[in-house]
């Protein structure tokens, strides 16, 4: 019994510790999207020739080991049960024979002109064509043709494995069932000329290609069209002399073949007057069709290589579009940040530059927090270091750590505790509104210090009457680690950059949590912190707008926050950030049709924010995707000097950024390497919060994990206490 109940046990924690093994669907699905996607591009990669493909060519070699009657006869050879027979066409019958084919372009007009004057044709395929255009096929079928394989990817065989000719004949042969329903027993060598250039490296392989089946088909005719030497000349190479019959050979792709096509034009009606006739080659042999109906599963197999082809075909077209977007959204956005970072630069730092009359009344500082008892002192010491007048409320919010009593154990004049139950971060800046005294109130997080000066440069904007709501210059305090530099390129070049070109436009999105300021007259009409997003921030910002407020960026408003220091909580921040974003534009989605202020932030704020900050993000890896297709399979050389571009284009954002933001370049080195794994992480992290908000998915406040290792530069504020060496994790 005892044995049983052990047994029972161990079998429930083994189903257990599988369910907490599950991956959950919210990183399934992005991980299934990202491998349909390189699947895609690398099936379009084999049909085009990029993967797997062998351009080698075999030099002439000897031919003593080839049948003098191959030499000496016909252009059709038979090596089909171990025979060695070679066939010729009769006088005044001409099989016109196309490689290389069917081309989007030059196909039809071949199959027109050979419809006009009721003649027929054999087209030998490559199955990477066919696959792509097997309307083509199935019209050269349609109207009589006869269709041949030409392998799949135009190797030189006699440099091949029997295996690899094996797959060469299937693939191409699928191709084929699949764009016509048929299959074909002729056969065409890439790189084959007349019976006579047979030797001992190819003539192993035409009797191997017998065995398999196939009839091989050369010609004794050669219009050499592919040279383009003028219509003259292709029809004169093209005419057999004395009426003889032949096999004659043109092409309908690889190039442009207006050429062939109007020698096709006038070489028919004038020998059909001599009294040729251009038939199928099994037609002027007089001999069955070499073509039969397929059905069952290899039609069906057929059918599904031909869906997936056209499949990747489209996605990879969808994907190169989307690179031509990303790659305008990105130059787009690095052209106006530069320049309109550098009016707002300009506008605020010339001589004698006020936003009106200098702001020195008391203001009020919001401090919501939730268990940042490794933080809280050193924040509020920040606070008592201000050179501007302020009353500190510091809003506890259900916190287990003892942060209230920390703060209370301080004793400081002017600091204020505010305690509630567990409500969520909109819930205590509201609380602490409802209690401040004065009009501008300032929000800041628990994990953050302020500089002495932080507080009274970022009021000053008030002096405008129409400004509502001031954004600050928020600075990554722990950058010392990779992850660290990272946000720390991120936060100066991507948010605070931006907040400058916003600026200027007039539609700043977000006044970030961590140094912030607004009216109290502003936010009281609009409800006060709303709880309806997770980017509590960026709603609250979108409201002011659309209530007609002016929202500015100060830039010496300096504070420094506490960035996540491992790749799970910077993943759970950045999903909160993302998710709350789609929500906060999704909730004023009606400002695009409205008037006034609402309007035009609907119509201006809303587009930009949507494409930069949603769209632009979420298309970003699509430049990473083809740097590694095409190191991997493409033109290595020119793919890696335009990712370099794109990186050098970046690297001068960059250095703009810290120039302005007056910040050391040492942090830059960085950046190549950010840009290879800190963009595929946002980008797998947006991809989550679409697939969340488009299942109607629900995601809660998530607490990061604090050390409270953060002070303002120059050691202003001490540190509160010594961290043990489980606060500062590497990174994950």
């Amino acid at each position: 019994m005892a044995l049983r109940t052990r047994r029972h046990g161990a079998a429930r924690s083994a189903r257990d510790g599988s369910r907490r093994r599950r991956l959950p669907l919210r990183l399934l699905l992005p991980l299934l999207v990202l491998v349909a996607l390189a699947a895609m591009l690398m099936l379009r990669g084999y049909v085009h020739s990029e993967i797997l493909a062998d351009h080698r060519v075999q030099p002439p070699a000897a031919t003593d080991r080839v049948p003098e009657k191959i030499l000496e006869g016909g252009p059709v050879i038979d090596a089909r049960g171990g025979r060695t027979e070679s066939l010729s066409v009769p006088d005044h019958r001409l099989v016109l024979t196309f490689d290389d084919g069917p081309d989007p372009t030059w196909t039809p007009r071949v199959l027109d002109v050979l419809k006009k004057h009721d003649a027929h044709a054999v087209f030998f395929v490559t199955g990477t064509m066919a696959s792509r255009y097997p309307d083509l096929v199935e019209r050269m079928v349609d109207e009589g043709h006869e269709v041949g394989l030409h392998t799949f990817n135009h190797p030189d065989l006699s440099f091949q494995s029997k295996k690899r000719i094996d797959w060469e004949l299937s693939q191409n042969q699928l191709a084929i069932t699949g764009a016509a329903g048929i299959r074909t027993s002729l056969f065409r060598p890439p790189y084959s000329s007349f019976a006579d250039a047979m030797d001992n490296k190819s003539w192993p392989v035409t009797e191997y290609i017998g065995s398999r089946g196939y009839i091989t088909v050369v010609n004794n005719t050669d219009s050499e069209d592919w040279q383009r030497p003028g219509v003259d000349e292709i029809i004169r190479r093209a005419t057999p002399k004395g009426g003889e019959g032949a096999i004659v050979l043109m092409h309908d792709s690889g190039g442009d073949r207006s050429q062939t096509v109007a020698a096709l034009d006038r070489f028919l009606p004038d020998l059909q007057k001599k009294g040729y006739e251009f038939d199928n080659l099994t037609e002027a042999l007089d001999a069955p069709s070499a073509m039969t109906p397929v059905t069952g599963a290899e039609l069906w197999k057929g059918k599904a290589w031909i869906f997936l082809v056209q499949a990747s075909e489209k996605i990879t077209d969808g994907l190169v579009v989307g690179l031509a977007v990303i790659g305008t959204l990105v130059i787009g956005r690095f052209v106006l940040m530069l320049l309109l970072s550098g009016v707002h630069a300009r506008r605020v730092r010339r001589k004698g530059f006020r936003w009106g009359p200098p702001v020195t009344e008391p203001v009020t500082v919001l401090v919501p927090a939730y268990n940042e008892a490794k933080c809280i002192e050193n924040t509020v010491r920040s606070l008592m270091a201000s050179d501007h007048p302020i009353e500190v409320i510091v809003v506890d919010d259900g916190s287990s750590d003892g942060t209230a009593r920390i703060v209370e154990a301080m004793g400081l004049p002017g600091v204020r505790v505010i305690r509630q139950l567990n409500a969520g971060k909109p819930a205590a800046l509201n609380r602490g509104l409802a209690n401040a005294r004065h009009d501008i109130v300032v929000m800041m997080d628990g994990d953050t210090v302020f500089e002495p000066s932080t507080v009274r440069e970022l009021v000053q904007p008030f002096g405008d009457p129409k400004v509502g709501a001031v954004a600050g210059n928020a600075k990554v305090g722990n950058k010392d680690s990779l992850i660290g530099a990272w946000q720390h390129i991120e936060y100066v070049m991507g948010f605070n950059l931006d907040r400058r070109m916003y600026d200027v436009l007039r539609c700043m999105p977000t006044i970030p949590g961590a140094v912030g300021a607004f009216r109290r007259s502003a936010l009281e009409p609009i409800g006060g912190m709303s709880d309806d997003t997770l980017a509590e921030d960026t709603d609250v910002t979108m409201a002011l707008h659309r209530a007609g407020w002016r929202v500015v960026y100060a830039e010496n408003a300096r504070a420094w926050t506490e960035a996540p220091e491992t790749v799970q909580q910077l993943w759970s921040q950045r999903y909160r950030w993302s998710y709350g974003t789609m929500q906060a534009i999704w909730k004023h989605r009606r400002a695009v049709i409205e008037k006034g202020p609402s309007g035009r932030f609907g119509r201006v704020g809303l587009p930009f924010v949507s494409l930069f900050m949603v769209l632009a993000p979420l298309l970003a890896p699509l430049i990473d995707v083809f740097l590694l297709y095409g190191i991997v399979f493409g033109p290595t050389e020119k793919t890696i000097v335009a990712w370099l571009g794109v990186l050098a284009i970046q690297a001068v954002c960059a250095a703009y950024a810290f120039r302005l933001d007056r910040e050391r370049m040492t942090h830059l080195i960085s950046l190549p390497l950010q840009q290879i794994l800190y963009r595929q992480l946002m980008y797998v992290v947006l991809l989550q919060s679409w697939i969340t908000a488009l299942t109607g998915g629900r995601l809660r406040w998530q607490k990061l994990r604090r050390t409270g290792a953060v002070g303002t530069p120059g050691g202003s504020v001490p540190r509160q206490r010594s961290q043990s060496s489980d606060d500062r994790r590497p990174v994950a």
